[in-house]
């Protein structure tokens, strides 16, 4: 229930300039999670309980948010910019990295595991190994690693 809440409260205060952040893959500092985390708060959105446990699960407030709001997909598509005009990809690849966007738009953040179960096995049935060299998938955990970093106060 607290999720859902925080995620229509997240929705209705996209002007907040910690969530723009967030969902444009830029940066969160303390100071950006100190706000979001007293606006949750302030407006009865949960309790400290409920955000230690949110905190908790997602391994920070931020990668909870940024699961809550997602983003944009201008900001995945250019965090994946640089891998796609470093590599000759290929329609198969292209198709893969183009789901990688999608998800990320929808959920945020995607551990290197979540690589290897459905939706990306529906394109490519042995996940990245069956479309991309060992250092192409070494470079893709690399722009998700960046992208998971991000939403983690510096």
């Amino acid at each position: 229930r607290f999720k859902e809440k925080a995620r229509v409260f997240l929705r209705e205060h996209q002007d907040e300039i910690a969530l723009q952040r967030l969902q444009r893959n830029q940066q969160i500092t303390e100071l950006d999670l100190s706000t979001l985390e007293r606006l949750i708060l302030e407006h009865g959105i949960g309790g400290d309980a409920d955000l230690q446990r949110a905190k908790d699960e997602a391994s920070g407030l931020g990668l909870f948010i940024r699961s809550l709001i997602g983003l944009e997909k201008s900001a995945a598509e250019e965090a994946f910019a640089g891998f796609i005009a470093k590599y000759a990809i290929t329609s198969n690849q292209i198709e893969f990295i183009g789901l990688v966007v999608d998800q990320l738009t929808f959920t945020g953040v995607l551990e290197v595991g979540d690589l290897y179960g459905a939706p990306f096995t529906d394109v490519a049935a042995a996940g990245p190994d069956s479309v991309f060299a060992q250092q192409e998938i070494d470079s893709m955990v690399t722009v998700l690693t960046d992208i998971r970093s991000h939403a983690v106060a510096s």
